[in-house]
C-alpha cells in the first residue's frame, strides 16, 4: 500500500497524570501511541518518544536514575527511556496490557502494573502486579516474572505508595485497600454510595504521603477525605474536605508539606493539545493565515490548533459569557464558522434554546487585527433568522466580500461588507439579499471557485444562483433530500456534485446542465481539495467508514480504502502543504499538495502519510540518537553547513581525495556530542585528546619519504606523462581521458602514478641476462 492512515497529533495529553522532573524543566505526558516530552519555560515539544504500538497508559520517573522514566502501553511492554535525549534505552516485553504503572524506591529493580485477570482487553477485572525487571544488555527483554499483589482494582490508576514504600493504597468504587508489604497483610474500608443530599462517595483518585500515615482520596462528589490509624480496622479516622464542583481526578502531597505563595501569583505556562469536547459542530477548517486547524473548543471558544507542532495556539472566546459548569443549564453554544478566502474575516453562529422560550440566534463577524494577531468582533447581528441556521459560507469572488447563511426558516440570505475606510465609521455588515424557492427549506450551499455561482439544495431541488441574484437553473436528482453540494475546480471546475440521504452520490455538467453520472453509495461527507481537482467521499457500510478519493471528470478513483475506521466519519478538512511533496508513487499522488484530515467516531484526529512522509519521519527520529544529539546553537548551525559544504562538494566531485581526519576527530566526536551525564571524568577525557593530538615518529617518517621521492621526481612528471598520452593514443583512445576510464581501469592517485613512474625508470637488463641463460 502507499499510503496509509496514522494518528496526527490531537491526542489527550492528560489521559494519566503527566510526570515533572526532578529540575522541573520538562513536562512528559502520554499522548497517545508517544510520550511527548515539553519544556517547562518555552511550552515546546522537545521530543516526541516513539516505539509503543498502542496507547500508553502510563509514566513514572525512574528512581534509580532521575533521567529516566518508564511508560507502559496496551501493547503489553515497558519501556525506559532517556527523556533528555529522547532515547529508547530498553523494552520489558510483559505478554499482557498494562493500564498503569507505579514505582517504589524500597523496590529497586520492580514495576507495579495493572493488567487484566484474564490476557484479555474486554475483561472487566484487574489485578497489580510486581514485574521483576531483568538485567540484561538486550535491548529488548522478556519480563515474565510477576507477582500478584493486590486483586480488583482499577484500571484508571487509583493506586499509590506510602511511607516510602512500606504499604499501598489502591481505591475503586467505594471500597479503600491498604496493603502492608512487612506484614502481607491487607485492610479494606467502605463507604455508602450516597445519602438524602445526593453525594457520590466513589472513590477516583488516591495520595499517600510519602513520611506520614496520611491517605487523602478524591470522590465523585468532589470531595476530598484524609484517611489515619487505618493500620486497624475499627479505629480509623477520616475528615472530609470540600472544594471542588466537580469530580476530583488527582491528589498529590508536596515533599514539605509547606506550601509558599508569592502574592503574584500568575499562570507562566499553558501546555495544551486538541480539545475534544461531547462534540464538533463547527466542522474542521483550516484558518488561511496560521494554517491551524480551527473547530470548537472549551465551552463557547474556537481552538486554533497548530498541526505541525501538536499544540493549542490559542482560544478565541466567541460566546464572551461566564460558562456555568452546571448540569441541566441552557447556554450559548458555537454551532457553525467560515473563514473567507484571505482570512481576513470570520463568521460564527451561536444558539441557545431555553425550556419554554424561542431560539436565540447570533451572527458575529470577525476582523483579524495585524497588532494583536487575532480576531476580533466588529459586528453582532441578534437573530439573522428566524429559525436554525443550517449553514454559510464565503464568497471567493476579490471583488467583494460577501458571506450567505441558509436557514430552515426557508430563506438564505446574502450579507455584505460596506468598506467606509474613508470615514470615520469603518467597515460595517448589512443584508443585501434573501432568497428562497417555493417556500422549501434549504440544506446546504456552496460558491464555485470563482465565485461566480452559488449552489443551494432545497430539499430535494438545486438551484443555481449568479452574483446579481439571478436564477439561473434548477437540477433535479433521485429521490432524497440534498445533503452536501460541492464544485469541482480547476479542470473539473464544470461539474457540481452532490449527495442526498437516499444514498446517491450525482454528478451535473453545468454547461449542459443535466445529470452526468450518479452512483449508489451512502456518502457520509464530501470534500473538495482546494489545490487540485481531487476530491475525498466517505462513504457508510457495515458500521465502517470507507473512503474513495476521484476527480469527478474521470471513472476510476484514484484512491480508496475499505474500513478505514468504525462508525461514520462527519468532519473532514484538506490542508495545504507549505511545500509540495514529490511522491513518486501513482496512488498517492493526491496527497502531493494538500493533506487530508479526519475526526473518527471516537473523536480520534487521523490522517493519511506517504513512503516520502514516513522516510522523512524517520530521518529526523535518527537525529534524536546519541550520534547526532546535538543542540541547535549557533556552534551547531556553523558546523552544520560546513558538514552540508562537504556533502556537496563530495556528490558534486566524487573522484577527489579524500581527506583523512585525524585520529584526534574520534575525541572530539565523544566530547562534543556524548550526553553530558554519561560522559568519563574530565581527566581521563583530556589525557585522551592530547594523546590523539600527538603524530607518531613512524608516520612521520611515512610521510617524510614520499616528500623527498615527489622532489626527485618533479623532472620526470613532464617525461612521463608525455608518454602515458602516447600511450593512450596508440590505443585509438582520446587524450581527454580521465585516470578511471582507461579501459575500465581503476583511478590511481597521484602516489600511486608517481610510483609506478619510479619504477618504470630502473635498471631491468640484468633481467635480459638472466633469460639468455
Amino acid at each position: 500500500m502507499c499510503c496509509w492512515v496514522r494518528g496526527e497529533g490531537g491526542s489527550k495529553i492528560n489521559f494519566r497524570e503527566p510526570v515533572i522532573t526532578n529540575d522541573s524543566r520538562f513536562l512528559l505526558c502520554a499522548s497517545g501511541e508517544s510520550v511527548k516530552v515539553y519544556s517547562s519555560s518555552s511550552e515546546e515539544c522537545v521530543h516526541d518518544l516513539q516505539g509503543h504500538t498502542d496507547l500508553v497508559s502510563g509514566i513514572v520517573r525512574n528512581p534509580s536514575n532521575h533521567l529516566q522514566v518508564y511508560s507502559c502501553s496496551a501493547d503489553g511492554t515497558v519501556r525506559l527511556w532517556d527523556f533528555t535525549d529522547g532515547i529508547l534505552i530498553k523494552t520489558f516485553i510483559i505478554g499482557y496490557p498494562i493500564y498503569s504503572i507505579y514505582v517504589s524506591e524500597n523496590h529497586g529493580g520492580v514495576v507495579f502494573v495493572v493488567v487484566p485477570m484474564a490476557n484479555d482487553k474486554s475483561s472487566e477485572l484487574f489485578q497489580l502486579v510486581a514485574v521483576h525487571l531483568p538485567r540484561s544488555g538486550d535491548q529488548e527483554v522478556e519480563a515474565r516474572e510477576l507477582s500478584a499483589v493486590l486483586c480488583d482494582v482499577s484500571p484508571s490508576g487509583a493506586v499509590s505508595f506510602g511511607r516510602e514504600g512500606e504499604y499501598i493504597a489502591a481505591a475503586k468504587g467505594l471500597q479503600l485497600e491498604v496493603f502492608f508489604f512487612k506484614k502481607q497483610k491487607s485492610y479494606r474500608f467502605f463507604l455508602k454510595s450516597g445519602n438524602k443530599k445526593g453525594a457520590k462517595n466513589a472513590f477516583t483518585c488516591v495520595s499517600c504521603h510519602p513520611k506520614e500515615d496520611c491517605i487523602a482520596t478524591g470522590h465523585e462528589d468532589g470531595k476530598i477525605r484524609l484517611w489515619r490509624n487505618f493500620n486497624q480496622k475499627k479505629e480509623y479516622t477520616y475528615s472530609t474536605l470540600h472544594w471542588h464542583h466537580g469530580a476530583v481526578n488527582t491528589l498529590q502531597f508536596t515533599p514539605e508539606e509547606i506550601t509558599i505563595i508569592q502574592s503574584c501569583v500568575k499562570v507562566s505556562a499553558i501546555i495544551q493539545g486538541l480539545v475534544k469536547g461531547e462534540g464538533v459542530r463547527t466542522d474542521l477548517m483550516i484558518d488561511p493565515r496560521s494554517k491551524a486547524l480551527v473547530l470548537n473548543g472549551k465551552p463557547g471558544h474556537l481552538q486554533f490548533y497548530s498541526l505541525p507542532r501538536d499544540k493549542l495556539l490559542y482560544n478565541l472566546d466567541i460566546v464572551q459569557q461566564e460558562y456555568i459548569h452546571e448540569e441541566g443549564l441552557d447556554q450559548f453554544e458555537v454551532v457553525k464558522a467560515a473563514f473567507d478566502t484571505r482570512g481576513d474575516w470570520l463568521a460564527t453562529v451561536e444558539e441557545r434554546t431555553q425550556k419554554g422560550s424561542e431560539l436565540e440566534i447570533n451572527l458575529k463577524l470577525w476582523a483579524y487585527n495585524e497588532q494583536t494577531q487575532s480576531f476580533v468582533l466588529n459586528t453582532t447581528v441578534t437573530a439573522p433568522h428566524e429559525d436554525q441556521i443550517t449553514a454559510m459560507c464565503f464568497s471567493p469572488s476579490p471583488e467583494t466580500t460577501m458571506l450567505v447563511t441558509i436557514s430552515f426558516d426557508g430563506h438564505f440570505k446574502a450579507w455584505l461588507l460596506a468598506d467606509h475606510s474613508d470615514t470615520e465609521e469603518g467597515a460595517s455588515w448589512s443584508c443585501d439579499f434573501v432568497g428562497g424557492y417555493h417556500l422549501l427549506k434549504p440544506g446546504c450551499c456552496c460558491f464555485s471557485a470563482d465565485g461566480s455561482l452559488l449552489a443551494v439544495g432545497f430539499q430535494e431541488v438545486v438551484t443555481v444562483w449568479s452574483p446579481s441574484w439571478e436564477l439561473l437553473t434548477t437540477l433535479s436528482q433521485p429521490p432524497g433530500a440534498i445533503r452536501d453540494l460541492c464544485f469541482g475546480r480547476l479542470s473539473c471546475s464544470k461539474y457540481l456534485l452532490g449527495t442526498s440521504t437516499k444514498n446517491q452520490l450525482c454528478c451535473w455538467n453545468l454547461l449542459t446542465c443535466s445529470l452526468e453520472w450518479s452512483t449508489p453509495v451512502d456518502v457520509s461527507l464530501l470534500q473538495a481539495d482546494p489545490l487540485s481537482e481531487n476530491m475525498a467521499a466517505f462513504c457508510s457500510q457495515s458500521g465502517c467508514s470507507d473512503l474513495f478519493v476521484f476527480k469527478p471528470g474521470e471513472s476510476r478513483p484514484l484512491y480508496s480504502q475499505r474500513a478505514l475506521c468504525t462508525g461514520k466519519v462527519q468532519h473532514a478538512v484538506f490542508a495545504p502543504r507549505d511545500q509540495m511533496l514529490e511522491s513518486c508513487e501513482e496512488h498517492a499522488q493526491w496527497l502531493n499538495r494538500s493533506q487530508l484530515y479526519f475526526l473518527t467516531q471516537h473523536m480520534d484526529l487521523m490522517t493519511f502519510s506517504t513512503k516520502t512522509e514516513e522516510d522523512r519521519l524517520l530521518a529526523s527520529s535518527k537525529r534524536l540518537m546519541v550520534d547526532d544529539s546535538v543542540a541547535v546553537t549557533p556552534f551547531y548551525l556553523l558546523l552544520g553547513k560546513h558538514r552540508q559544504q562537504q556533502q556537496q562538494e563530495a556528490l558534486t566531485n566524487p573522484m577527489a581525495e579524500r581527506i583523512q581526519l585525524p585520529q584526534g576527530s574520534i575525541a572530539i566526536k565523544e566530547l562534543l556530542y556524548t550526553p553530558a551525564h554519561v560522559l568519563p571524568s574530565a581527566s581521563f577525557l583530556c589525557s585522551m585528546f592530547v594523546r590523539s593530538l600527538l603524530i607518531s615518529s613512524s608516520a612521520a617518517r611515512e610521510e617524510k619519504e614520499p616528500v623527498e621521492e615527489e622532489m626527485e621526481s618533479e623532472e620526470e612528471d613532464s617525461e612521463g606523462e608525455a608518454e602515458l598520452r602516447d600511450a593512450r593514443q596508440d590505443l585509438g583512445g582520446s587524450a581527454t581521458w580521465g585516470p578511471g576510464e582507461e579501459l575500465g581501469a581503476p583511478a590511481l592517485t597521484k602516489a600511486q602514478e608517481r610510483e609506478l613512474r619510479r619504477v618504470k625508470h630502473f635498471d631491468h637488463s640484468w633481467l635480459s641476462s638472466l633469460l639468455e641463460c
